[in-house]
């Protein structure tokens, strides 16, 4: 059999469910697989068959013991601004669409993901669906493909996770079931509250009061936790808070930041602070520009704002500045666009770096790489080699300019400046700590990197299992 978890809104801990549930039926011996039909995202992955999916799906494949394939999200959405996203289907990009027009072909898009999940439950035995936002909004029931529309499909038990952070949980749970379809509301056969802060004994009478509002068995009360998996979207943004670690690093927080799991890793070892265009940026230890699904829209605003001017006051300063993918692209003296990223036309970058970004077809590199560090500077020269994957449009001509790692990327003369195309440069924890280190250093701060983690999905699944019914979710199994 198979479950599917939806929620009450975006953001209630769908993923986190999803992923912590992959874990615990790996533990028990049972093989499943992830599956989310639509996902609307700029963190993505890379396939080992260089296909793209959303980020969770991965990590959720992880959690569950196996290689995340594009079949466990068919259907990826990347939003690039003015309604329009990014179709990519099936792991290749297909077209740019407005959102009148997409809703009209999701008829089709709903066979293309019923496909995958019977691809999956054939070749894995079972599966945890993940649905997407919230499971009842109703002016989307006649076009849905990844709750109501799904769940008629896939026919699977539901468990229905919703967020008591958020306020209105017996709204939320009430609302929410109450509004499902006749044909769906059956389908519910648990209620998980999650993101409790407090002692849960003060909220037992809740839980059965939702059980008597719903008729549905409340089988989770599970506390907020600080246990350390990537984000699936932007919203994450929002909850992070820079600690008090000694160095201090910059993200720019681009109006279409993509990959921004990049830096969740050192967001355990130094003050990580994202960003926006046209805050200050004194008194940071370093500089990152991150990815972006629009390049040239975020270097324009990042141009118009003034923050491009105080990057460039920073690295006259000494400061290092990072580019990774778009924001590698932004440090070029030059991008150039036929018309297939952006408006047409010739576009004057940061000028950071002597290289020119031409974009000149709709084709995308999305491939998982290994390559060795060039050494070259007081950073690099504490990294050997990285692993990463690479997932943009453009190419990057980087002229006489110095490598960064063996084929690919650019450092300068005094190694405090570089860019590079590879997406989880800092996902390794030897090299976000080299990194920190290094600044540590630069600065005169002491700083002993932390010892080896517990595996995060032990750590959630542990987590889980102590505030959760379980045994209600694994006879469906």
């Amino acid at each position: 059999m198979s479950v599917m978890v939806l929620g009450t809104a975006s953001h209630v801990g769908k993923s986190t469910m999803v992923a912590g549930l992959c874990r615990i039926l790996r533990r028990k011996g049972i093989t499943t697989a992830p599956f989310k039909s639509q996902n609307m995202s700029l963190n993505s992955w890379v396939t080992d068959d260089g296909g793209e999916i959303g980020i969770a799906q991965a990590m959720q494949a992880h959690a569950a013991g196996i290689q995340p394939s594009v079949d466990m999200n068919p259907i990826l959405l990347k939003p690039k601004g003015d309604k329009r996203s990014q179709i990519v289907l099936l792991g290749k990009p297909v077209r740019d669409v407005h959102i009148q027009d997409y809703y009209k072909v999701t008829d089709n898009l709903l066979d293309v993901a019923l496909e995958a999940a019977r691809r999956l439950k054939d070749r894995y035995g079972a599966l945890v669906v993940e649905g997407a936002g919230g499971a009842a909004e109703v002016n989307l029931f006649g076009r849905d493909i990844a709750n109501t529309g799904l769940a008629r499909a896939l026919g699977f038990p539901i468990i229905l996770v919703a967020d008591i952070e958020r306020g209105g949980v017996f709204a939320q749970v009430y609302g929410t079931i109450s509004l499902l379809p006749d044909d769906i509301r059956p389908l519910v056969k648990g209620v998980i509250v999650n993101k409790f802060r407090g002692d849960p004994a003060l909220f037992a009478d809740g839980m059965g009061i939702l059980e008597d509002l719903t008729g549905v068995p409340a089988i989770g009360l599970v506390p907020v936790t600080s246990v350390d998996i990537p984000s699936e979207d932007s919203l994450s943004i929002a909850d992070k808070k820079a600690g008090d670690a000694p160095v201090r690093i910059a993200v720019i927080h681009l109006p279409r930041i993509s990959n921004f799991t990049d830096y969740e890793v050192l967001e355990r070892y130094a003050s990580v602070s994202y960003v926006k265009p046209g805050a200050p940026l004194q008194g940071f230890d370093a500089i990152i520009l991150p990815g972006t699904k629009n390049t040239i829209e975020d270097l324009e605003g990042l141009i118009k704002s003034g923050t491009g001017e105080e990057i460039k006051k920073a690295r006259a300063g000494g400061i290092p500045v990072i580019g990774i993918c778009g924001g590698y692209q932004m440090l070029c003296e030059k991008i150039t666009d036929s018309g297939t990223e952006s408006k047409k036309g010739e576009y004057k970058g940061l000028g950071l770096i002597p290289c020119t970004t031409i974009f000149s077809g709709y084709e995308k590199t999305t491939t998982k790489v290994k390559r060795v560090s060039s050494g070259h500077g007081p950073f690099l020269s504490q990294v050997s080699s990285v692993s990463g994957y690479e997932i943009h449009m453009g190419t990057t001509d980087r002229g006489n300019a110095r490598e960064a790692f063996s084929g690919e990327g650019v450092v300068s003369e005094d190694g405090l400046l570089i860019g590079t195309y590879m997406h989880g440069l800092f996902t390794s924890p030897d090299v976000a700590a080299a990194f920190v280190t290094f600044l540590c250093e630069r600065k005169g701060v002491s700083w002993t990197p932390p010892g080896p983690e517990k595996d995060p999905f032990d750590a959630l699944a542990d987590h889980i299992m102590a505030h959760v019914r379980i045994e209600e979710i694994l006879r469906f199994f």
